[in-house]
């Protein structure tokens, strides 16, 4: 008989270790406020999460130690973000596992209008997500500028639009040209890796694009209707 420690896969351990870290209600309240791809200070967690400070210090210093947030000091002031695309990508996945509780349901009118606009369109790391997100892939995919045969590719002819719509994409990175990333609201696919995040950052460089408050909610704007009308040929009523 074979030795079990022999067979065992080596990553188990470590697999894990990893989801150990975010099996805690509050190292996930972290990691998802997070995914609005900005750094945030350690007091800022702190609140958000509810809990005292020294207490989520201990969190973030795991997260950090098993490679989810990296984290930088300025001042006195500790700043912490989430790793890297894949470490966005692994919460977003995650997320969109979860089924939505309908005994959750805002209690106020402001709440219930957060979440309506998470719903039409956010920011999920460094791409477009949310109605928004799905439209946009939609648009690309219908116009053969993006293929999902067999996962997301760029076709030639996406490569190309993009340069004439004045996106650069920079393919320096191992990173995924085109990713599918699965949409936790819609529960279907969007544009990711290199190409979604360039189209995200043109969006709200060029103003196609701008912030709802101070979370991950975007909404699209007069001149980002005319944009997205005239190259990809979405209707304005799509995009509100």
């Amino acid at each position: 008989m074979l030795d079990a420690m022999t067979t065992r896969d080596p990553r188990a351990g470590r697999l894990a270790a990893l989801a150990g870290l975010v099996a805690d209600e509050t190292r996930a309240v972290c990691l998802l406020a997070l995914l609005d791809g900005r750094a945030w200070t350690a007091g800022e967690l702190a609140r958000h999460a509810g809990v005292a400070a020294s207490t989520l210090s201990e969190h973030l210093g795991r997260l950090v130690a098993g490679g989810l947030l990296t984290e930088e000091r300025q001042g006195r002031h500790r700043y912490v973000r989430l790793a890297d695309a894949r470490a966005a990508h692994l919460v977003e996945d995650l997320a969109a596992l979860v089924a939505p509780d309908p005994a959750l349901r805002p209690r106020t009118l402001r709440a219930a209008s957060t979440d309506a606009a998470l719903v039409r369109g956010r920011t999920c790391y460094d791409h477009l997500a949310g109605r928004l997100g799905i439209t946009l892939t939609d648009a690309l995919t219908a116009r053969e500028l993006l293929s999902q045969d067999t996962g997301f590719a760029l076709t030639d002819a996406g490569v190309r639009w993009f340069g004439a719509a004045g996106i650069p994409i920079h393919r320096s990175t191992r990173r995924p040209l085109a990713r599918a990333c699965l949409d936790w609201t819609e529960r279907r696919p969007h544009l990711a890796g290199v190409a979604g995040a360039a189209l995200c950052r043109h969006a709200l460089d060029s103003g196609w694009c701008e912030r709802v408050g101070s979370g991950r909610a975007v909404r699209v704007t007069a001149s980002g209707e005319r944009a997205l009308s005239a190259l990809l040929g979405i209707e304005p009523s799509a995009l509100r």
